[in-house]
């Protein structure tokens, strides 16, 4: 074991533990923690995840899109962020990419993904 892996393993997340199974395509609910100054405080981003990049590792992350104010926004949460709390998985979305960048070039219905009821 060299001395990346060894500060590494010092810096992982015991959040990511808790974090539940989700996929491309799922509805999340990302539990973030923002800081304002000396204060600091726990936001709601909820949106569709449109692409993940190695769970496991330390530089893992996911995206998640939303729509606000007929504007698209993104965010990348990496897992093993101190700033995120916890994801809830709103609703599971039936995806056959593992990326979903076309998303973003879309508006309406056609920017809707089915939802996965196989999946629990």
């Amino acid at each position: 074991m060299n001395l990346v892996d060894i500060v590494e393993k010092d810096h992982l997340s015991k959040n990511v533990e808790n974090f539940p199974e989700f996929r491309t395509g799922d509805t999340l609910a990302v539990y973030a923690r923002i800081k304002e100054g000396d204060k600091s405080r726990v936001q709601i981003f909820q949106g569709v995840c449109i692409a993940m990049k190695s769970k496991n590792t330390i530089n893992g992350h996911f995206r998640v899109r939303k729509i606000s104010s007929g504007m698209g926004v993104e965010r990348v949460f990496p897992f093993h962020s101190p700033n995120v709390e916890k994801i809830e998985i709103i609703q599971r979305g039936k995806s056959r990419r593992s990326k979903l960048y076309y998303l973003r070039d879309r508006s309406g219905k056609s920017a809707r993904i089915a939802i996965d009821y196989d999946r629990k």
